[in-house]
């Protein structure tokens, strides 16, 4: 798989919106709203953590935190899509996950590019660990199963990444 082309963004037709939740079992959809929400807060923070390690250096590491914000901004929206689909709302609590993201960037950012690539990594395996446990636990409808297979694959990207800027420096 090469990393340095991977899509930032997916395509999105009209028809890829549903109305959801129709049908199932209220303690699967009990799952699956906890499992959405956990996944659209940590996004959040992963999008704030990236967005506050950006500093102005025009560097490969600032590229790629740029794309890997924009990727996990998608991120969000897939994740919000599935929450309005379902017929439920974001989380009151997102702005907790985004000073909790925007704390972790700019300490990250404070102790220099080593500390930002290692926590990146850190975050991304922390991401990768809980997708792959939400997979594993949850009942996922083909569609939204698609694209949480698809965010945590990014995830992995993200993490070879990090890895591959921190051997350079």
């Amino acid at each position: 798989m090469t990393t340095h082309n991977y899509l930032v963004r997916t395509d999105q037709h009209f028809s890829d919106f549903k109305f959801r939740g129709e049908g199932i079992p209220s303690d699967n959809l009990k799952s699956i709203r906890k499992g959405l929400f956990t996944l659209y807060n940590l996004e959040i923070m992963a999008t704030a953590i990236y967005q506050f390690q950006i500093s102005g250096s025009r560097d490969e590491v600032n590229r790629q935190l740029i794309a890997s914000m924009a990727n996990e901004m998608t991120h969000i929206q897939d994740f919000k899509i599935k929450l309005y689909e379902y017929g439920w709302r974001p989380s009151k609590r997102k702005g907790f996950y985004w000073m909790v993201g925007f704390t972790i960037g700019i300490v990250s950012k404070l102790l220099g590019r080593k500390m930002i690539l290692r926590t990146g990594i850190w975050v991304e395996k922390k991401a990768v660990r809980h997708y792959g446990e939400l997979l594993s636990t949850i009942d996922w409808n083909n569609d939204t199963r698609k694209i949480i297979e698809k965010n945590q694959s990014d995830e992995v990207i993200h993490i070879e990444h990090w890895k591959a800027l921190l051997k350079k420096i």
